[in-house]
This record gives structure tokens, C-alpha cells and sequence, in this order.
């Protein structure tokens, strides 16, 4: 299985944009998840990362997406990122035998961030999974 970018929509409500991304991974639940809940995992892919306290409730400080607090956090299942001006949700869920769907949302103030900038991202990310 190789990875794929889905699916892509961008919604805008006055000020407040909403992206959603279907992206099939081509490893199991448990070996994405740390590329979405530790320091290291996501910096690899999305964006260096100063604090991240895994937990609900901890801190949480990604260098280019802002600061605030982990909003929800089902180990192994979902993460959810809620910082300066916006929210950010990963949620996995099974795919076939051995591969991982991650259902992602990242709703946001202003324009700092855009559909395009995240497929990109995405693209790094199966790149590391599919990497040895």
C-alpha cells in the first residue's frame, strides 16, 4: 500500500476557514501516532515542535501553528491541538490490515494557512512512513 491524499475541502465562514483531508497511511495505527503526538514525529513532517506535554489538558507549542493546550487526546486514536486563532485534529482510524486513515481537521482565523501548505505537508508525511 502507498500513501494517498484523499480528499481536500476548505471551508470558509466569515473569518474562520476549515479544512478537512481524508489521507490514507501506509502503516498500522501504531506506528503513525507518534508522528502525530511526540516532538520528534511531528516536527519530522509538520512543523518543528517546542513543547508538547502529551496529555489532556497539556501544553502545547508549535512553532509555526502557535501555542495553547491539547483539547483532546485518545491515545493511539486522536490528538487535538487547540492554539492561537485555531484547532487542530488528527484522528485515526484502521484501514484495511495494515494501513492507517487519519481524518484531519484544522479550523483557523485569517489566512495564515491554506489547503495547498497542508497537502504538502501531508506529502512529507507518507514520505516518512514509507520511508525504511
Amino acid at each position: 500500500m502507498t500513501g494517498s491524499i484523499e480528499q481536500g475541502t476548505s471551508q470558509t465562514h466569515g473569518n474562520t476557514h476549515i479544512l478537512h483531508f481524508l489521507v490514507r497511511l501506509p502503516r498500522p495505527m501504531d506506528a503513525v501516532w507518534p508522528r502525530l503526538a511526540t516532538p520528534e514525529g511531528l516536527t519530522a513532517w509538520c512543523t518543528p515542535v517546542d513543547t508538547l506535554e502529551p496529555r489532556l489538558g497539556g501544553a502545547i507549542d508549535l512553532r509555526d501553528l502557535g501555542g495553547g493546550r491539547i483539547t483532546a487526546w485518545d491515545v493511539d486514536r486522536v490528538a487535538e491541538y487547540t492554539v492561537e486563532g485555531g484547532r487542530i485534529r488528527f484522528h485515526l482510524e484502521r484501514d484495511g490490515d495494515d494501513g492507517t486513515a487519519l481524518r484531519f481537521t484544522h479550523e483557523f482565523q485569517g489566512e495564515a494557512e491554506t489547503e495547498q501548505r497542508w497537502r504538502a505537508r501531508f506529502e512529507r508525511l507518507i514520505e516518512v512512513l514509507e520511508s525504511p
